[in-house]
């Protein structure tokens, strides 16, 4: 796992924007798995200036999220789908309907997860998967326990995951319960993963998936069988790692040979 600790939030946006740029030039067919959540949006709104700046096409680009609310319809306004479109698609350009999600009011939702997955495959997989980290390290809608080599399937949020999402919808009661999501074994076929985590709120839940062992308590721990794994952070989310000295050693500034060097 290569760890790349970056000064503030702005670098690691930038720094985000730029590999999944640089992705799209160097392959314009690539498939992506992309993610939502505030560090998301950031990286979002930087992103059509760095398409732009790098060259990058992206016509021929597919996409396939981690996972949607089970209940709501594509057009609800707290639905992924709807997310997608308005922060991802519609600002860069990108056909729609090259842009995959789970049926949220699907009337069989696990028969939609299965569709999910089989679709994932069909399109030859996915090639750069980015991911964010929930406090209690969940990765997608993988809460934790978690089996290791789950798939596609639908999962029962917990509490503070339901209670976080609250800020997005008008009442409690409204925020659901339940939602499709690419499993731990998904994410980790993905030919190159990027882990994005930001503020000192997701400092432990960090420092567990990169250095404590391997468990289904920590979903994002998966991520260490990943051959081809980059975490971004900023000051603040490194703040709970112990090897911090060795990952600076490495990669002092968070410098990448692969990116350019700084940026």
């Amino acid at each position: 796992m290569k760890i790349l600790i970056l000064p503030t939030v702005e670098a690691v946006t930038k720094h985000a924007a730029r590999r999944l740029a640089r992705q799209l030039k160097r392959k314009p067919h690539s498939v992506l798995g992309l993610a939502t959540g505030g560090t998301m949006d950031r990286l979002y709104a930087a992103l059509p200036a760095m398409v732009a700046e790098e060259g990058a096409q992206i016509e021929q680009m597919r996409s396939f999220n981690l996972d949607e609310y089970v209940g709501l319809s594509g057009d609800h306004p707290q639905s992924y789908r709807h997310y997608m479109a308005t922060r991802f698609g519609v600002p860069l350009g990108v056909d729609l309907a090259r842009m995959a999600l789970p049926c949220g009011d699907a009337p069989d939702p696990a028969a939609e997860a299965a569709r999910y997955e089989a679709a994932i495959a069909e399109a030859g997989g996915i090639d750069l998967q980015l991911l964010g980290i929930g406090q209690n390290g969940h990765i997608g809608f993988n809460e934790p326990t978690s089996s290791l080599r789950s798939r596609t399937r639908i999962k029962t949020l917990t509490r503070s995951t339901v209670a976080a999402n609250a800020r997005y919808f008008d009442r409690p009661e409204d925020v659901p319960t339940r939602a499709i999501t690419m499993g731990i074994a998904t994410i980790l076929d993905a030919r190159e993963v990027l882990l994005l985590a930001t503020g000192a709120a997701k400092a432990e839940a960090l420092a567990a998936a990169i250095e404590g062992p391997l468990a289904a308590a920590s979903p994002a721990s998966a991520l260490q069988l990943h051959p081809k794994a980059t975490v971004l952070c900023d000051e603040d989310a490194a703040a709970a790692l112990r090897l911090r000295d060795y990952y600076e050693t490495v990669h002092p500034g968070g410098r990448d040979p692969s990116f350019g060097g700084p940026l």
